[in-house]
């Protein structure tokens, strides 16, 4: 049955011999994702924008003698700069790429913009990812069967795409909720995109999406409004099984969603759902793509 229910850990096959980055992976749903990888014997990559956190990351997973090899590199989601460094270094360490999490998020955060002028909530979640998955492309057309998983949130299906005004006219206009509503449709619509694109191009990669429900994350603990959901939260580590299962089911195609199965999306085990219809227009995500790859300065190839 592909919509298994209680979907675990247990499910996850011997990762031995993958590569597999996960960007923000120093704490909360991304380490949990990171050191069940590296206890199923994956080479995982901790991609994270505070070095000394990526560290400790790393120093908690092998104090559990897990059997695969872990390694931190330095990533700023928020700077076109680091990201083409982290890239170049990555394409020349390593040969294959398994699979890509794009973890990384900011949530509900004060108005801001990232070094290279964009709202941060979309510029981070959205088109730091959006420029990595481009600029490591060689390097997963070259792996077989490679994956990409997006992650995104419920709160999707509240975004709205406003491509004329994708810095929401300053800091007087500014929602934090707003901005992360649309950056988690916008992880949906890359997503979809993407999946057409490689699709055509017959690549062999799949793109696939997910989200971890209300899990008990630092980002939860640091907004105020959210302290109450912390209540109905599930650990990190069961928030990480969406991604773990869109990472490697044989059964997931490109562009499938996977969430927990309970009431809202909030917390259970995972299984493949369905996202709200905006998440599934291919014109806007058509548009998306093309003011991404316009902003980024990155155009994709597929061979």
């Amino acid at each position: 049955m592909f919509n298994k229910m209680q979907w675990t850990k247990d499910d996850i096959p011997d990762l031995s011999g993958k590569t597999i980055v996960i960007t923000g992976a120093n704490s909360g749903i991304g380490y949990e994702t990171a050191r069940i990888c590296a206890e199923h014997g994956a080479h995982t990559i901790l991609a994270c924008r505070d070095e000394n956190r990526g560290l400790k990351a790393i120093e908690k997973i092998r104090a559990q003698n897990v059997p695969g090899k872990t390694e931190n590199m330095l990533l700023d989601l928020g700077s076109l700069t680091s990201i083409k460094t982290f890239s170049t270094k990555l394409l020349n360490q390593f040969e294959h790429l398994d699979g890509l999490i794009n973890n990384a998020g900011i949530m509900l955060t004060p108005y801001q913009l990232t070094e290279d002028g964009f709202e941060s909530q979309f510029g981070i979640n959205h088109l730091g990812h959006f420029a990595l998955t481009g600029l490591l492309m060689p390097t997963l057309l070259k792996t077989p069967k490679s994956r990409i998983v997006n992650v995104s949130s419920g709160a999707h299906s509240m975004g709205t795409m406003d491509f004329d005004n994708l810095i929401f006219g300053g800091k007087e206009k500014y929602t934090s909720i707003g901005a992360y509503c649309r950056s988690k449709l916008a992880n949906l619509l890359f997503t979809k995109g993407l999946h057409h694109r490689l699709e055509i191009a017959k690549t062999g990669i799949t793109a696939t999406a997910a989200h971890p429900g209300w899990s008990n994350t630092r980002a939860f603990r640091q907004d105020r409004s959210l302290i109450q959901a912390l209540l109905f939260a599930q650990p990190a580590n069961k928030g990480a099984l969406s991604i773990l299962r869109a990472l490697v089911d044989p059964m997931a195609q490109g562009g499938d969603y996977f969430g927990p199965e309970g009431k809202g999306g909030k917390r259970g085990y995972p299984i493949k759902l369905e996202t709200s219809k905006s998440a599934q227009d291919p014109k806007i995500a058509d548009q998306l793509w093309t003011i991404s790859e316009q902003l980024v300065g990155i155009t994709y190839a597929y061979k």
